[in-house]
């Protein structure tokens, strides 16, 4: 970025956090408003794929529109991907079936692909070596505190508005982030004239997170798990993950550029992203289930369930940036996890007895120890990458997280299910954990409460909070999995130019990490 354009930079960040914040904040955004949707456009059957359907096309454009931004410039793809973003809140607001919602919040979904990835190469473009930690954790928070303001402006636009305005807040503030981004990021675009889509392997990859997140989401649900249907979709993303492999191998220019994963660094840092993804939807999913089912709605509300544990993120995410460069990646992170596992360890016991502050606690703990690994994974993944690879890299980082999120999720899921269905086979003996809902959520409902026997009910919510103390016990064993791959980093560290470094780890692929790329702003 040349000195006379620095000024330009302030306002290209502040159209960047926006951008970030709307595509992160229509994850949550819906969750308090779906009650009243719902009882305007019926559909309660298709309830989930509300959420689903913007999580599994965000999961699946993602690396495409990282490697689209590497090839043609990633101020055009991130324009458009705001542009479709902006078009798929528009006719979210205009819908009149939860079919039609369901499909426009697909279109959001996409447009999301592109903003969350490219935001962060883009940061790492316009920042020298020696602020990028700090910005990066602050992108970071921005997209911590989005899952706090999510659920609460849901819930706000909601009461005292519409619900469609949780839709359409979108597009004044897209249209600034547009505004901003056009006049003030001027990057240099890249000169690749050679490269080419590699069209056949964006076809089979999409195949094959398709079905694998169709497979993660219908599994246990719609269908049963050992059903043909979920049988058959797991064969699919096998078979097509497969053919990707071989089809990246020959490939010019791979969309998933294979030869990355022989830098020892760069795995690491998808397989942290990986497992914290999973644990930190584990968190989101099961501790406000607890709170609202142990304590019986002792929360104010939903929206502000999970406030402590975001802030935690938060204060992680910024803190986390700072010390980039002070110290090794795995350092950093190495305090991180283990923050995590003495959270997960100490939820592990929870029970109905346990007092609220004391889960309130935990909940911190589990935020502080998550939060670091935003910045730390997004400059640890990019070390010695060369700034051909940036929109790749970045957008793989966030597609790891996210399906960790999902594939953890769906396990947990299932040992929660499990585990609720045999204790209350030994708390109620007579119904052979007949009594058990399907779905742990059930017990929220006063509907529900309300045809259950108090003594039977009593021992529902030993039963949920039993069920729960065991899924954080499985989620030790996804931080300790976590604490494998920090080990394998290395010693690596941020390279800071003037400043005197040890001999670089991690493997090399080319490129100067501590120095403004020539390529810089693509």
């Amino acid at each position: 970025m040349a000195p006379k354009k620095s000024s330009h930079i302030p306002w290209t960040v502040a159209g960047l956090m926006l951008g970030l914040l709307l595509a992160s904040l229509d994850q949550t955004i819906v969750s308090t408003a779906m009650p009243t949707i719902v009882g305007k456009l019926g559909g309660l059957e298709q309830y989930v794929w509300v959420f689903s359907a913007y999580l599994i096309a965000n999961v699946v454009s993602m690396p495409i529109f990282g490697k689209l931004g590497d090839m043609y410039g990633r101020k055009t793809f991130f324009l458009l991907g705001l542009v479709v973003f902006m078009i798929g809140s528009a006719l979210c607001g205009t819908s009149t079936s939860m079919t039609q919602l369901i499909v426009y919040r697909a279109i959001q979904g996409l447009g999301g692909g592109a903003l969350m990835p490219i935001t962060f190469a883009i940061v790492f473009d316009i920042f020298p070596a020696e602020k990028r930690g700090k910005m990066q954790g602050l992108f970071g928070a921005v997209f911590g505190i989005s899952s706090v303001l999510g659920p609460l402006a849901g819930a706000y636009f909601t009461d005292n508005v519409d619900w469609t305005w949780i839709f359409y807040i979108n597009l004044p503030l897209g249209v600034i982030s547009l505004i901003l981004i056009s006049l003030f990021y001027h990057p240099v675009l890249p000169n690749n004239p050679n490269q080419k889509i590699d069209w056949l392997g964006t076809v089979v990859f999409a195949a094959s997170i398709l079905s694998l997140m169709f497979a993660l989401e219908l599994g246990g649900k719609e269908y049963a798990w050992s059903s043909a249907t979920i049988i058959g979709l797991f064969i699919i993303a096998a078979v097509c993950f497969i053919l990707f492999l071989l089809i990246e191998r020959r490939a010019s220019s791979p969309i998933v550029p294979l030869h990355l994963f022989r830098n020892r660094l760069f795995t690491s840092s998808m397989g942290t992203s990986f497992f914290y993804g999973a644990l930190m939807l584990s968190a989101a999913t099961y501790i406000p289930l607890f709170i609202q089912g142990v304590f019986q709605g002792s929360a104010t509300s939903a929206g502000l369930v999970l406030t402590p544990m975001m802030l935690g993120v938060v204060a992680s995410s910024m803190i986390g940036g700072r010390f980039i460069g002070k110290t090794s990646f795995r350092n950093i992170l190495l305090f991180s996890v283990a923050l995590l596992l003495i959270a997960t360890t100490l939820l592990g016991f929870i029970s109905v007895e346990t007092p609220r502050w004391q889960v309130t606690l935990y909940m911190i703990m589990m935020g502080l120890g998550i939060g670091a690994a935003f910045p730390v994974t997004s400059m640890s993944s990019l070390h010695t990458v060369s700034p051909q690879y940036r929109g790749v890299v970045t957008s793989l980082v966030a597609f790891f997280r996210s399906i960790g999120s999902a594939v953890g999720v769906t396990v947990l899921g299932s040992v929660q299910a499990n585990a609720m269905k045999n204790r209350m086979a030994e708390l109620l003996p007579a119904q052979g954990g007949a009594a058990a809902p399907a779905d742990a959520r059930a017990l929220l409902s006063p509907e529900f409460q309300a045809h259950v026997p108090k003594p039977v009910l009593d021992k529902l919510i030993v039963g949920l909070a039993d069920s729960i103390a065991f899924v954080f016990q499985v989620t030790i064993i996804m931080a300790i999995v976590a604490l494998v791959f920090i080990l394998l980093m290395g010693k690596a560290k941020l390279e800071i130019p003037g400043r005197k470094q040890p001999g670089r780890e991690g493997g090399a692929a080319g490129g100067e990490p501590g120095a403004p790329a020539p390529t810089s702003g693509h």
